[in-house]
């Protein structure tokens, strides 16, 4: 009898472990902002201009949601996408708002707002005074002047364009909506150089350490193509490695690189890991979905640790959950309605990689 109340005492300490009991802080302190962590760009509901930005802290191991509302006393706007860091200053682009809102990432502060930019979905910052920002809906690459802040140029790729990863002197554009192609262009005179042929839909992509760049293209939302997970030498822009996936029904997402691009994670029926090195696709799940509806993926460079969120029903507010680089889930966290896409932000003076 004994034995029993033990054990489930037991459980219901590790339990609460696991769920983060009061995650939100209204009050948005200045002490966690300056720390390392993870910003988190909660979606919302489309046009309903909910969408909002969230803090994962290592301080405090807590998410503070709606920092930018908080300190700005105005609401983010409508489909919150993605985050880049510069300097002192964190990009979010709002997708559906047409803008790319620019903060101090330590206080959060605004700093600036890009206004008039289709449909944005990522950016890259090519130097301190130049970024390329690509689009869902437009043809082009806006080009930003950092220094001055303004829109200064674009560029015709005659696609539409999603996820961007610079290498050398090229950045690698990735057409996502109803294509098949990564354009290159020569980032030193802003032309497209090159294109190259790979899976249908390719929607995230990351360099790894033997300079392949890996793309994994979805197959298409009509799940009339098989996904494929395409490996590309950026020596001579030929595919070197192509894995099919074994359904046409399967649609990985969200694909990332482990801090010493060895290690690729993405989300197929659970996350995914599989060495850059590997010569088939893993058959085993690395971590299971359990329940959750898992949406975006991020690594920690430093540390290996796994953060995947919950976008639940797309209606409530969803979940940040955080795993060690073993795969055992730390936390739960409460996020804002569908957490997406993360960016990691490094504190030089912590101890926390």
């Amino acid at each position: 009898m004994n034995k029993i109340i033990f054990t489930a005492a037991i459980v219901f300490l590790v339990s609460s472990c696991l769920k983060d009991t009061n995650p939100e802080i209204i009050d948005v302190p200045d002490s966690y902002l300056s720390g390392p962590g993870f910003f988190i760009v909660n979606e919302g509901n489309f046009r309903a201009g909910n969408g909002s930005l969230s803090f994962f802290s290592y301080d405090s191991i807590k998410v503070y949601n709606n920092v930018f509302e908080a300190v700005n006393k105005r609401p983010l706007g409508d489909i919150p996408y993605s985050v880049s860091i510069l300097g002192s200053n964190a990009y979010i682009i709002v997708n559906n708002s047409g803008k790319i809102e620019v903060a101090d990432q330590n206080y959060m502060q605004s700093v600036t707002t890009y206004d008039g930019i289709k449909s944005p979905r990522y950016m890259a910052f090519l130097s301190d005074a130049k970024a390329y920002v690509t689009s869902l809906f437009s043809d082009s690459i806006t080009i930003l002047n950092i220094a001055s802040k303004t829109i200064s140029g674009y560029i015709n790729l005659k696609h539409t364009s999603e996820q961007i990863v610079l290498h050398s002197s090229a950045a690698y554009v990735a057409n996502w909506v109803g294509g098949n192609k990564v354009m290159v262009i020569n980032t030193a005179d802003d032309q497209v150089v090159d294109s190259i042929e790979v899976g249908m839909e390719p929607e995230s992509m990351v360099l790894d350490g033997n300079s392949i760049l890996w793309v994994l293209c979805n197959g298409g939302w009509k799940r009339d193509h098989y996904a494929e997970l395409v490996g590309i030498s950026t020596f001579n822009n030929m595919v070197e490695k192509r894995f099919i996936f074994p359904s046409i029904t399967d649609s990985p997402t969200s694909l990332q690189i482990s801090g010493d691009r060895r290690t690729l994670y993405f989300l197929w029926n659970g996350v995914r890991r599989m060495s850059v090195d590997a010569v088939n696709l893993p058959t085993g799940i690395f971590i299971p979905q359990a329940g959750y509806n898992f949406y975006r993926i991020a690594v920690n460079p430093g540390n290996g640790e796994i953060f995947v969120t919950d976008a639940a029903d797309y209606q409530k507010r969803g979940n940040i959950l955080r795993y060690n680089s073993s795969g055992a889930l730390l936390y739960v966290m409460q996020a804002d309605i569908i957490p997406g896409n993360m960016c990691y932000k490094y504190n030089p003076d912590s101890s926390i990689q």
